[in-house]
């Protein structure tokens, strides 16, 4: 039996608008929010774990992983082969990735005044990291699931954690492995999910139960356990960042 099909938006979080999607839409679409936050979160854990906590340091931190991923990864990916199919130019895009991970990049030149040197080094990995696997530069070595994870995930963890301490401990590694784990868990669900909304075009498949009745497995039905294990994992996450913010600046109290 074949399901019903019909072209679904490119991801769950993509503005629910009939028909052509607005700029706006686009735009907010371009964000891919959810993963964004759980990116942010990434780097608010690392900060908040750190010896030393500077919340001053924690918030240039969020802005400059928001601009370089956030805003720059996303716009060169999308540059690169129109995954979430937006109407916006690529003159547009590569004018955001360009000053958007430059803003970044200039914020961290900017903190090693404050934190040291070695964070120049974190801020060469982190546009290597950035250019190479959205533009799968290197004939596409970059553009790899281990290297988003380690890119996406154990990164800020690290970063955020040197600008706070001036170096890395064990905990920075242990919550770096956290994250990178995590991150294996989102590729492991939202590969498949982008495929199911992106590239398949029909669905040809049936459920036989115990009692012998069937029903047809739709992409919705397929959709539906691996998009719910992808909101629920991004607020807890988002979820823990909030706790340890509340937890090191003190906004905690007894209830």
């Amino acid at each position: 039996m074949t399901a019903p099909t019909g072209r679904l938006a490119p991801a769950f979080y993509a503005p629910p608008t009939p028909g052509r999607r607005s700029a706006r839409a686009d735009w907010w679409l371009l964000l891919h929010a959810p993963y964004t936050l759980w990116h942010l979160s990434f780097v608010v854990i690392g900060g908040t774990i750190a010896p030393r906590f500077d919340a001053a340091h924690l918030a240039v931190s969020v802005v400059a992983f928001f601009l370089a991923v956030g805003l720059g990864a996303h716009a060169l990916d999308e540059l690169r082969d129109r995954p979430l199919r937006t109407s916006i130019s690529s003159r547009a895009l590569v004018a955001v990735a360009v000053v958007s991970i430059s803003s970044a990049v200039a914020l961290g030149i900017a903190g090693t005044t404050r934190v040291g040197l070695g964070l120049v080094v974190f801020i060469v990995i982190g546009v290597v990291l950035n250019a190479g696997y959205n533009l799968e530069l290197f004939d596409g070595r970059l553009h790899t699931d281990a290297v988003f994870a380690l890119a996406w995930g154990s990164f800020p963890v690290l970063t955020s954690y040197y600008v706070q301490a001036g170096t890395l401990h064990a905990a920075a590694f242990m919550a770096a492995a956290f994250a990178c784990a995590s991150a294996v868990a989102q590729r492991s669900l939202s590969t498949p999910a982008r495929t199911l909304r992106r590239r398949v075009e029909s669905l040809d498949g049936v459920v036989t139960f115990t009692d012998g009745t069937q029903r047809p497995i739709s992409r919705r039905d397929l959709l539906a356990p691996l998009e719910g294990a992808l909101k629920a994992m991004t607020w807890s996450v988002v979820a823990l960042a909030f706790a340890l913010v509340l937890h090191r600046t003190g906004w905690a109290s007894p209830m």
